[in-house]
């Protein structure tokens, strides 16, 4: 099975048992925690991805680690990651779990990038203008990028919507291109 299946399948399960506990928002606090902790030491990452060290070891130092900080939820989740030896995919299943509760919650996320940075009306305007285009609620990431020349470029999941300068001088010069 190949781990982004597995992955997804983990955080199905543990989404579906925070809906039935009524914990999601506890879980994904949880799950970020655990996420940060774990991608800022190179140690533990090592040691959650290592085949070397067995499953009750990983558990045992994790629960170390995030002793009374976590759900008992989570607690019973990493341990079950552990022993079923698939620890190595521990920040996969956090990743899906976000995708996952942002899905059933019909959040889409949305990464926008612009050429200069936009106000805080600006930034509004685009955010309801993608969601009506997306008949969703739209959680955006926006970043600068100079090399655009002026525009924006919106990338909503595989699609890329393109309204930047340089793309549109890249289109004309194909067209000149092929026109000469």
């Amino acid at each position: 099975m190949s781990s982004t299946i597995a992955s997804r399948r983990y955080a199905k399960a543990l989404l579906d048992v925070a809906e039935e506990s009524g914990l999601v928002e506890q879980i994904a606090g949880d799950l970020a925690a655990i996420r940060e902790t774990v991608t800022d030491s190179r140690d533990l990452i090592n040691m959650v991805r290592s085949p070397i060290i067995k499953g009750d070891t990983k558990a045992r130092v994790l629960k170390e680690v995030f002793k009374d900080k976590l759900d008992g939820t989570t607690v019973l989740f990493i341990d079950l990651l552990c022993r079923k030896k698939r620890a190595a995919l521990l920040v996969d299943v956090i990743n899906e779990y976000y995708a996952l509760r942002d899905e059933r919650e019909g959040i889409v996320n949305i990464d926008v990038t612009s050429a200069v940075e936009l106000d805080g009306e600006q930034s509004k305007k685009l955010i309801n203008g993608l969601a009506s285009y997306t008949g969703k609620k739209v959680q955006a990431r926006l970043s600068l990028d100079k090399g655009l020349l002026g525009g924006v470029t919106v990338k909503i999941g595989d699609t890329i919507l393109d309204g930047s300068v340089k793309h549109q001088l890249q289109v004309l010069k194909s067209a000149l291109v092929k026109s000469a």
